[in-house]
């Protein structure tokens, strides 16, 4: 079985989906804004080097495959398959991955040395100790969702003691959080939202399906969108469809646009008016045929109860005679 094909696993999150800690109570307990100052500093010479690298779940964005399977020169599938595992995010419904780690539960790419992908590590890891919070009010469609910090701090983690100070701002842009951001920002108000509504209401298994290879496999997506009866469903502009033929990034985005109208119904896209149309006259088909149904349905019952009415008044006529 592929991992693709496996059944995500239920992965505990604590406030955020990046930096994360399994455990609250190393949670600060202060609501932090970009302005607020951060102490810390990780490097080689410190003494837990690469020890937050372990026994951790490390949530991969759309952004994030895309960024760490280039230089490996990995197709989606086949990194999906060698570096990764299923799992729901955010305490939702929807189908996500997070990096398998090896046997001794350690990330797969951290050597002694430090990370060997460094230069294109995951959000999550760019974050670390710092984390991030989103909120989304359910249906609440075109609205920003509110974002805060908070700090991370765990036993073991020497970084803390490091003399460098700097602002969370000044921290996202040592480390390359800003571009990161900007590229998960749809996919993430996706997830935040889903997750606002709660379980009361699941996505039915294809809804999940096409959520996770939209979010996890670039080369499938775009060939379910030229290959596929997507394009007489969809209104698509000339210029659209000449990016996201070639172009990663747009085709990455236009794919939070296709999950945003799919899952919530928002007018990312458009379906074609014949297709609505055609929509209609089947809902209408579909109604007459339920009510034929009802209506066949009653019939039964009423000619039931006539015939139990004759059996019951031709038993008391029996039982009189006699």
């Amino acid at each position: 079985m592929s991992k693709s094909q496996q059944t995500p696993q239920s992965a505990p999150f604590s406030k955020s989906l990046f930096g994360s800690d399994n455990n609250p109570s190393n949670i600060m307990p202060a609501k932090l804004t970009a302005d607020s100052t951060l102490k810390f500093r990780c490097h080689p010479g410190v003494s837990c080097f690469t020890n937050c690298c372990g026994n951790i779940n490390i949530i991969l964005t759309p952004y994030d495959i895309l960024r760490i399977r280039r230089p490996l020169n990995l197709t989606a599938d086949e990194f999906l398959l060698r570096f990764t595992t299923p799992v729901y995010l955010e305490k939702t419904d929807l189908p996500g991955v997070k990096i398998h780690l090896d046997e001794n539960g350690r990330c797969p790419f951290v050597t002694e040395e430090g990370c060997t992908i460094y230069p294109y590590r995951p959000t999550t890891c760019r974050y670390y100790p710092v984390g991030m919070s989103y909120f989304h009010a359910a249906g609440n469609e075109g609205t920003a969702a509110e974002e805060f910090y908070f700090l991370v701090k765990e036993p073991y983690c020497k970084g803390h003691e490091e003399p460098k100070e700097q602002t969370i701002r000044e921290w996202r842009i040592d480390q390359g959080i800003d571009e990161s951001d900007e590229m998960n920002r749809e996919w993430m108000e996706i997830v935040m939202r889903r997750k606002s509504f709660g379980l009361q209401a699941t996505l039915s298994e294809p809804a999940q399906k096409m959520f996770f290879m939209a979010s996890t496999d670039l080369d499938k997506f775009r060939d379910f969108v030229f290959n596929s009866s997507f394009l007489e469903t969809y209104d698509v502009d000339e210029e659209t469809l000449a990016k996201i033929k070639t172009d990663d990034i747009a085709l990455m985005k236009f794919s939070c646009k296709y999950l945003a109208s799919s899952i919530f119904g928002t007018k990312d896209l458009a379906i074609k008016a014949e297709k609505v149309k055609e929509r209609v006259e089947k809902n209408k088909a579909n109604q007459g045929e339920v009510e034929k149904q009802a209506m066949e349905t009653y019939e039964e019952l009423r000619r039931d109860h006539e015939l139990l009415k004759k059996k019951i008044e031709t038993q008391k006529k029996v039982e009189k005679k006699s």
